[in-house]
């Protein structure tokens, strides 16, 4: 029988995640073999915000900030057909053009070195979410099995890794970088992308240290270039060994959200971002997976993300904003990452976006 956890609150989440998953015998002696789904939206960021700001209102108001199962899905209702309606965007290109030049102005005043900008999507949604993850297993998703509820749902096509543990080595792949697929002579030639994705490097690296030991973070690969989701992309490998008795809340707090989805430095991205966002990330920008009962986990991060609930599905695509970034350029990087998911989708980018 399935168990579901909702948490609606930001403050003590992850600890009252881990106390929900110890009380059912996780983490103990003899609990190797059980396992439970994990999602964490970006709202979660709110418990580390300094800002004073308003967060701004969520789109997709079914969902719960993080939600943790054990006993697989238990959603009913139709299977095996969808339809998706026509694409509204929630900022136009004028608005984020804008905002992209708020983040360079907060980098010229030495607020901030990097920002990520998230634009939101919305359309009309029938049938069944599950569908729609098999159509998207041609990305090769981390985690190509859906979140889903009788309410809401969460289906991602992530290529992203967020966290992975084995044992006490904790890793996590930050991406930052994109070009169309076939590109990636022209990614690795941009000094632009490399200052980019080297800060988030750098960020991961603090975020796992600390919860590693000291001298152990290492990272085995620096600005691969891989076709991953439909695109090029950058990536890095940044690892660590975990202290000795640090468990699932700890990890979560040090680490989320993702640098690669914030900015840097985090704190400050975080409240610039919920100055500059017309609308809250929802289920993107967050973290969807698995955390096993000796404490293994994997977690992709939400990026190329789905949320579905009363009728409507939602959509994030956006990248990482530096001093040297064109708001043109911007736009059109949040379509290259977005274009693959609607086409497995059978739908398409916005005419508005395309004029």
């Amino acid at each position: 029988m399935s168990e579901l956890l909702e948490v609606h609150e930001p403050d003590g989440a992850f600890a009252r995640i881990d106390g929900w998953l110890t009380e059912r015998g996780f983490f103990g002696s003899g609990s190797d073999g059980l396992v439970a789904e994990l999602y964490l939206g970006y709202g979660l960021s709110e418990a580390i915000r300094r800002g004073t700001e308003q967060p701004p209102p969520e789109p997709c108001h079914p969902l719960p900030l993080a939600a943790c199962r054990i006993g697989g899905d238990a959603a009913s209702g139709s299977r095996g057909s969808f339809g998706i309606g026509l694409w509204e965007q929630s900022w136009t290109e004028a608005e984020y053009g804008a905002a992209v030049e708020e983040v360079r102005t907060a980098i010229a005043r030495g607020d901030v070195y990097q920002v990520n900008l998230v634009q939101h999507l919305q359309a009309p949604f029938t049938g069944d979410p599950r569908e729609l993850a098999r159509r998207l297993r041609t990305l090769r998703p981390l985690q190509p099995t859906p979140f889903a509820t009788d309410t809401w749902s969460v289906v991602s096509a992530s290529p992203e890794l967020f966290l992975s543990r084995r044992g006490d080595r904790l890793s996590t792949r930050p991406i930052k970088g994109t070009r169309p697929y076939g590109a990636a002579a022209e990614l690795r030639d941009s000094s632009k992308d490399a200052a980019e994705h080297v800060m988030i490097v750098d960020l991961e690296r603090n975020d796992l240290s600390r919860v590693c030991e000291a001298g152990s973070i290492r990272w085995p690969e620096l600005m691969g270039t891989h076709a991953l989701a439909g695109v090029e992309h950058m990536v890095s490998i940044v690892e660590g060994t975990l202290r000795p008795g640090v468990g699932l809340a700890e990890i979560l707090e040090a680490t989320f959200p993702g640098g690669s989805v914030t900015g840097a430095p985090k704190i400050a991205a975080v409240d610039l971002i919920a100055e500059l966002e017309p609308v809250g990330r929802g289920a993107s920008m967050g973290a969807v997976g698995r955390v096993h009962g000796n404490g293994d986990l994997d977690l992709a991060l939400t990026i190329r993300t789905f949320a579905i609930a009363e009728g409507l599905i939602h959509l994030w695509v956006g990248g990482g904003v530096v001093w040297d970034s064109e708001p043109r350029a911007e736009v059109e990087e949040s379509w290259t990452k977005a274009s693959p998911l609607l086409e497995a989708a059978g739908s398409r980018i916005p005419e508005a976006a395309l004029s």
